[in-house]
């Protein structure tokens, strides 16, 4: 992180990229601050307080935004948010090897250079704490060194090649990534998880690929479609659905939900994304992303609260993500023309200057919105990169197209953080932002440290971070219409809670109809009152004296 005296140079980098950009006139927004509403008194003591934490550095300023309400976190991949203790102890209950040479896990019988996961737990004596910390070291960043020819891009995105072998254990990883959240007084998640699809790969291999789907003729994407499906791709929707169902039905068991000793995790609501590896051959990725879009609508038909949407992941640095990644996005088009109510978030722009040749930089994010229909990006780090980037800002703020910040990835994969990162240039713009974690257990991070990142070095005042969470609840894929009458105008409530304080205790028979008919609604309004309990704790003559005297 940054010290505060970074914050004038950030400050005059946007200034100087926003002055590049303005010469087609003014950008969307011009200066003006995004509409909130008039802050309370306590929400002022609030603020008061958080200036002085911040300016004392990381750890107080982290004390303080530990149990601040960051309602949603929109990009996690679940495989890469649990901790690395997490799956060295996973592996021992698989009955897996560790191979101490390679420091990744392997099948039995463990002899010569591999010995039991199992000895990597209980009592363990001094040779094995230190092949138990070189084991946590492979399977995150931490203590990363670069060397020559191995970054640590290459070793973030080895880590998940080094979790091969594990068995299911979703319920377990769902349950570390929401306890985790309910201590940081984080509400809601949206989880990137992949389930079984090599029947679909099968059947994809087995038809074949031919010239006119390679050059993405809308009426030959039809007929494949169709061909995949009369060969019985739909048989493997029952297991994506089952995955997330299990999943969700195994962290509650562990949670004690519903019983007498519910843990807080219980509270903390959790939807899926289906992610489609897009390093496969052409037609393995439109079967994977066929499959994607029919599970999530057999989801949402079937109102069973899990699955909400897809996304396409691996390195969009990788050899097949860089040649087909415009043949990726009219196949995501095309299906969302047929899904049209499948909730889309992309990875588009998640690469830097040198990673790939300039012209691999020019046009993710524009393709990931006008072919592939996102209504949100995944990091967007490279947007200044692009061809005619003022006229991309502009799209994304006047469609209200979010973008999901990830900065510690985005530093640790692409070397890109202070005022090389777009992130201001975003909310200069008013384009609709919010922070997340990405992989937070490859990253040894919480969301919480984001935040904290966030505010040291970019100078953000407590509105900004108000502004940042109600932003991701704005855009998270839950059903129902939003709490607020305007998109990304935080300041007036929807008709039937018009009047109304948000997230009071008290709301009107009406606005309790429309929240009963909006899960989004609701989690908004939740959201408010987590804001009114956490500023009310800042009351009494010493706060009252600190605002009379500012």
């Amino acid at each position: 992180m940054r010290s505060r005296l970074s914050v004038r140079f950030v400050q005059l980098a946007v200034s100087v990229a926003l002055a590049a950009l303005s010469g087609c006139g003014p950008m969307p927004g011009g200066s003006r601050p995004i509409p909130q509403g008039i802050p309370t008194r306590a929400e002022a003591r609030t603020a008061l307080i958080y200036e002085a934490n911040l300016h004392q550095g990381p750890e107080p300023l982290r004390a303080f935004l530990s149990d601040f309400p960051k309602g949603a976190d929109l990009h996690v991949h679940l495989s890469g948010a649990v901790y690395a203790e997490t799956l060295i102890r996973d592996a021992g209950e698989d009955g897996l090897c560790v191979d101490k040479t390679t420091l990744t896990f392997a099948k039995p019988p463990c002899r010569g250079n591999l010995i039991p996961a199992t000895e990597l737990s209980g009592n363990i004596d001094r040779q094995h704490q230190l092949l138990y910390d070189k084991l946590i070291d492979s399977l995150s960043v931490r203590s990363f060194v670069p060397t020559a020819g191995w970054s640590e891009h290459d070793q973030f995105f080895a880590v998940f090649d080094r979790m091969s072998g594990l068995g299911n254990h979703a319920a377990e990883w769902v349950d570390e990534v929401a306890s985790r959240a309910t201590a940081e007084n984080n509400q809601y998640l949206e989880l990137m998880q992949t389930p079984p699809f090599s029947h679909a790969l099968e059947i994809a291999h087995q038809i074949g690929w031919n010239a006119k789907l390679a050059q993405a003729d809308p009426q030959a994407f039809v007929q494949f479609r169709q061909q995949l499906l009369d060969n019985g791709l739909r048989d493997e929707v029952a297991a994506g659905r089952n995955a997330a169902l299990q999943a969700e039905t195994g962290r509650r068991q562990l949670e004690h939900c519903g019983t007498a000793q519910a843990t807080p995790a219980c509270q903390v609501e959790i939807r899926y994304l289906w992610t489609v590896l897009r390093d496969f051959t052409p037609e393995q990725v439109f079967a994977q992303t066929l499959l994607a879009f029919e599970t999530v609508q057999a989801s949402m038909n079937a109102k069973d609260d899990t699955w909400v949407g897809i996304n396409l992941v691996r390195p969009e640095d990788d050899f097949v993500s860089m040649r087909d990644y415009t043949l990726h996005m009219k196949m995501v088009g095309y299906l969302h023309s047929v899904y049209p109510g499948v909730h889309i978030s992309l990875h588009a722009g998640e690469l830097a200057p040198g990673l790939v040749p300039p012209e691999g930089l020019r046009f993710h994010i524009r393709q990931a919105i006008e072919l592939g229909d996102a209504e949100r990006i995944g990091h967007g780090v490279d947007v200044m990169n692009e061809d005619r980037p003022r006229d991309l800002l502009t799209e994304l703020a006047s469609r209200h197209i979010m973008v999901e910040i990830n900065l510690s990835s985005n530093e640790g994969i692409l070397g890109v953080d202070g005022d090389a990162h777009p992130f201001p240039v975003y909310r200069a713009v008013h384009v609709p932002v919010a922070l997340s974690t990405d992989d937070e257990g490859v990253s040894r991070i919480d969301l919480t440290h984001e935040y904290v990142r966030a505010a040291i070095d970019y100078g953000l005042t407590y509105r900004d971070l108000k502004q940042l969470v109600r932003t991701g609840m704005e855009h998270d894929f839950l059903p129902g219409a939003s709490l607020w009458a305007k998109p990304d105008d935080f300041s007036a409530t929807v008709g039937a809670c018009k009047g109304e304080t948000p997230g009071g205790d008290s709301p009107s028979a009406n606005c309790k109809d429309f929240m009963h008919g909006s899960q989004k609604a609701s989690a908004q309004w939740e959201l408010e009152r987590r804001f009114r309990e956490f500023e009310a704790k800042f009351q009494g003559p010493a706060f009252d004296r600190l605002l009379h005297t500012h």
